[in-house]
């Protein structure tokens, strides 16, 4: 498969990511008597991987997240030339699909950037209140955990086929634990789309979900591998 195929697929998975995710938090989870809450961003969140891990993983991997494409590089499952046009591909596709979210958005009267859309963030700009170090806790070790699970879904010795449900559900599983403390991020690219919009507090703070999440990508990648080198 060539590059330009493979990174298209990748805009097109990092968009609906973006668009269905931060687009269920945006559209549903507030509207009066049928929110859908947290647990349905959570879901919503799961989905969007889970769809587009069957519907274009097979071009490109499926990763949708530049700290996925760092981890994968780690674990010796991506090639490092790949990593720079991965990401600047998957961050154009979360940064599109929240300007057409944004537009769809703004059809409302009552919707108001100042309620955060979707933005992550910490501090006063945490659903919870929870803290920076909360923040970089949780965020590093959630992300540490996805790698390591898409590393063993996606093994070799792995049953064929149930990746995506795996790596669904592992998502959908962090957005329960994490919403409350910083909206969950794990990805930078979902982290920056909204940011762009938002403007102000969101970019300054946008750091954050840059770091911890690379950082707990590259650690889960490398811990897979050295764990689990011998059945290569």
């Amino acid at each position: 498969m060539s590059l330009s195929k493979k990174l298209l697929a990748e805009s097109f998975g990092t968009f609906w990511l973006v668009f269905g995710g931060t687009g269920s938090a945006v559209l549903a989870a507030g509207v009066p008597d049928v929110g859908i809450g947290f647990l349905g961003v959570a879901f919503a969140f799961g989905l969007t991987v889970l769809t587009m891990v069957y519907a274009v993983g097979p071009i490109s991997g499926g990763h949708f997240n530049p700290a996925v494409s760092f981890g994968l590089w780690a674990g010796g499952r991506f090639s490092g030339k790949d990593l720079v046009p991965y990401i600047i591909v998957q961050v154009i596709g979360a940064i599109v699909a929240s300007g057409v979210l944004y537009l769809i958005a703004s059809g409302n009267v009552d919707f108001k950037l100042s309620d955060g859309f979707a933005a992550n963030g910490y501090g006063e700009h945490s659903p919870g209140g929870y803290t920076l170090m909360s923040a970089l806790i949780v965020e590093t070790v959630l992300t540490f955990m996805f790698i390591f699970i898409i590393m063993g879904a996606t093994d070799k010795l792995a049953p064929i086929g149930f990746a995506g449900l795996a790596i669904g559900l592992a998502l959908t599983l962090i957005h329960l634990i994490s919403i409350p403390v910083t909206n969950t991020s794990v990805n930078p690219a979902r982290s920056t789309g909204p940011a762009l919009i938002v403007g102000g507090w969101a970019l300054t703070q946008l750091w954050m979900f840059w770091v911890a999440p690379i950082v707990g990508g590259v650690i889960g990648g490398i811990t897979y591998k050295l764990l689990f080198k011998n059945k290569d």
